[in-house]
């Protein structure tokens, strides 16, 4: 059955170590989408940490979408409007807030346009993040948070061992009422238990009218594990975590070999 929807991974996977995407990767997209294969970017960015790449890979139409905040939003890809939205009630940030300080561990959540702190003490992660996806950083006291801020997801970030340490001591209460997914070695991220890779990947397909066996997802990192499972072809970039390989259907080479321009050329437009 040919592949017509592909969901494409950023950080590890569609950019290389440099952080670029490679002629070679654009060149394949640019194949695809002539064929009429659906590419959607499926990321944990915001989308405002998107936008440029959409641009860049001449995705930005009305006929495309993507999946940002890893899988709480899903949107056209030209006008930005959102389709599908898995988001968290204020009740649910004051009590992932708690319970981050219960654990002794940074917390930062975003919205549509801005990153929130309560942390005096800032992390050095949370201000990385800040960095990667462009969006504005602001200290706000818990306090100050009100429900009509509209947060999509939060994120508990660390030093990996003291997170690592941390991520044992959630109660289950958490991991029921939560998706919970490490994204990087430092960051936890929390949000809504519909908000996975996985369900907008099967979201979207469902709303495109295409069978899961003709979607293809690629990625590296333990939350691209559930699109990559639900996936008809799953695959892992050849610098995947291990736990990404081993579920997967195909392995491509890393992405500082062009892994995302192999996998399509091998088994899409082929």
């Amino acid at each position: 059955m040919s592949i017509k929807l592909v969901t494409i991974d950023i950080d590890g996977t569609l950019l290389n170590s440099e952080r670029k995407v490679t002629n070679e990767v654009k060149e394949a997209i640019r194949k695809c989408t002539e064929q009429g294969v659906n590419i959607v970017i499926a990321t944990g960015r915001p989308t405002i940490g998107v936008m440029d790449l959409i641009k860049e890979l001449n995705l930005d139409n009305e006929h495309g979408f993507m999946i940002t905040y890893n899988g709480a939003l899903i949107q056209n890809a030209g006008t930005e409007k959102v389709l599908i939205e898995h988001g968290l009630s204020h009740d649910d940030y004051l009590d992932i807030e708690l319970l981050a300080r219960k654990l002794n561990i940074h917390l930062h959540v975003q919205d549509y346009n801005n990153m929130y702190t309560a942390n005096k003490d800032i992390s050095e992660y949370t201000i990385h993040e800040s960095f990667l996806t462009g969006m504005p950083l602001t200290y706000r006291p818990v306090s100050d948070m009100t429900a009509d801020t509209k947060i999509i997801k939060s994120m508990m970030i660390d030093h990996q061992e003291k997170l690592d340490a941390a991520i044992k001591e959630i109660p289950e209460s958490f991991t029921e009422r939560f998706a919970m997914v490490k994204s990087m070695p430092f960051y936890l991220e929390v949000l809504n238990k519909q908000a996975t890779k996985g369900i907008a990947v099967a979201e979207l397909a469902n709303f495109l009218n295409i069978s899961l066996d003709e979607v293809m997802a690629i990625g590296d990192n333990e939350n691209d594990l559930s699109m990559i499972e639900v996936a008809g072809t799953g695959v892992a970039m050849g610098n995947a975590v291990p736990s990404v390989k081993e579920i997967a259907d195909k392995i491509t080479k890393s992405n500082d070999e062009h892994g995302v321009a192999y996998a399509l050329e091998q088994w899409v437009l082929n």
